[in-house]
């Protein structure tokens, strides 16, 4: 028996074994049926859970994954096992082939020859078959996959279509919501300003030129004072009587505070207290307590000691210096009287100021009066009474009017701030609004990214399930038409990356 005759009969029985491998490799198992429906049933878990696609696909693709390598286990030991089995019927076939071949080789070496012929021919033809059958498979897998591709090709555009008109339309919304905003922003914030510039600005307008007229009323009533200065000689000679001379005096001071104040301002014949007899010549209306309606009065009494005056200014022009002396002493003691009058009747506090002001109607007799030591500050400490003269009454009316218009802008100013306090509150509510929906913009924006992110993700696992339709001989993986392991493997580095 020749060695090549031996080894002819070796090939044979390989040929057989291979035959048999390929025929139960052709057979689908149970695992390929469920994959190929898992495949089948694909799109119709797309169309209902699309939002969960990529979820659904990863779990399914794993799950085959394990699967698969299970059957890859199981085959590669079934394989190992029957190759070590056909090992050992190998070895006891050749034992036995040896001996039977030592005793028959001669016999049936033609019949072999024959034989081996006819296998050689059979086992072509069975590879051809089993050749077209194995592409005709890989044909209907290539379309399967081709099918499920187009289909969640046309889900992914479908959504990201709708995704788009959707950023579209709230992108559309949110900025005609910010237009509206800024435009009714600045319609308030124009209103705000005009309003209270328009009143801040009128009013004090109108302060000024009150202010302004006034001084200029002072000044003319100096320019006139000066001139009626000059004819006290003539008026000393209209003056024959006390009664005419302290009728004279009340009408001149009431003339200067009819021209320097309002009627509303001043009022003659007052009552201080009003249960009390005496009666004020004229006394100035002061803003009494807050939340009170009762003013408090500021008496002024007209005095005109027309004699004792008359009679210090003749001591005066005779150079007599004890009759000077004299009468200027004499004068004193009767603006003492008067002021001493004047503060039991007319100063009495809460009614009244806890001053009273007598008022002198000549420049002179003021000046004579001021020109006396110590007596002014004597007259303000001991009797609460102030001496005014024309020119420094008509100052002090004016400081007065300028009180009163000052005290009429603080209370306009107080509603002013009323108005702003107000407005800053609304603002402050307006800027919680803009909080409350920079807030909802940001979760709407963080929702669009993580639908862009997950419809990236689903994109790029179909991507790596179209790879499945390329097929490739692996040793790693026992042959398979395609790289099942890669598509994992990747799938699983995308899950790891999101």
């Amino acid at each position: 028996m020749s060695i090549e005759f031996i080894l002819l009969i070796v090939i044979i029985i390989l040929l057989i074994v291979n035959v048999f491998l390929s025929l139960r490799k052709t057979t689908p198992s149970p695992l390929d049926t469920r994959y190929l429906a898992s495949i089948e049933q694909l799109p119709a878990a797309l169309r209902e859970e699309g939002r969960f696609a990529r979820e659904d696909v990863r779990s399914v693709l794993q799950d085959q994954y394990h699967k698969t390598q299970t059957s890859f286990g199981e085959l590669g030991k079934f394989q190992a096992e029957q190759l070590s089995a056909m090992r050992r019927e190998a070895m006891e076939g050749r034992r036995h082939l040896e001996e039977a071949l030592q005793r028959h080789v001669e016999s049936f070496s033609s019949a072999q020859t024959s034989r081996l012929k006819e296998m050689n021919e059979a086992v072509q033809g069975l590879s051809d078959r089993l050749l077209a059958g194995q592409e005709k498979g890989f044909d209907d897998v290539r379309f399967s996959l081709k099918e499920v591709t187009d289909k969640v090709s046309s889900l992914i555009e479908v959504n990201a279509t709708a995704q788009e008109k959707l950023r579209e339309t709230v992108s559309g919304a949110l900025t005609n919501l910010q237009r509206d905003n800024a435009e009714k922003l600045e319609r308030m914030r124009a209103t705000v300003e005009e309003k209270l510039q328009g009143t801040l600005e009128k009013r004090l307008g109108e302060s000024f030129r009150l202010v302004s007229d006034r001084l200029e009323q002072v000044h003319q009533g100096l320019g006139e004072m000066q001139s009626i200065a000059t004819g006290v000689g003539d008026l000393k000679r209209v003056l024959s009587n006390v009664k005419s001379r302290g009728g004279w005096g009340e009408v001149q001071l009431g003339m200067l505070l009819e021209d320097m104040l309002t009627a509303e301002q001043y009022q003659s014949n007052v009552h201080i207290p009003p249960t009390s007899t005496e009666v004020v010549e004229y006394a100035v209306r002061l803003p009494g307590k807050e939340h009170d309606d009762q003013p408090v009065w500021l008496p002024i009494d007209a005095k005109f000691p027309y004699e004792d005056y008359d009679r210090l200014l003749n001591a005066q022009e005779s150079g007599d210096v004890e009759a000077t002396e004299r009468e200027g002493k004499a004068l004193e003691r009767v603006v003492k009287a008067q002021a001493k009058k004047i503060c039991e009747h007319y100063v009495h506090p809460p009614y009244s100021t806890d001053f009273a002001i007598m008022y002198l109607p000549t420049e002179g007799l003021f000046a004579e009066v001021i020109r006396r030591p110590g007596l002014i500050r004597q007259l303000q400490k001991d009797h609460r009474v102030i001496v005014q003269g024309p020119t420094t009454l008509s100052a002090l009316l004016s400081s007065l009017q300028i009180g009163f218009r000052t005290l009429a802008i603080e209370k306009r100013s107080s509603e002013v701030w009323h108005v702003l306090g107000a407005a800053k509150a609304e603002f402050g509510k307006y800027g919680q609004v803009w909080e409350k929906l920079g807030k909802q913009l940001d979760t709407a924006r963080r929702t669009v990214e993580e639908a862009g992110r997950r419809t990236r993700a689903v994109e790029r696992n179909l991507k790596r399930v179209e790879t499945l339709e390329q097929p490739e001989e692996s040793s790693n993986h026992g042959g398979l038409p395609y790289d099942l392991g890669h598509s994992f493997d990747a799938s699983e580095d995308e899950e790891r990356l999101l």
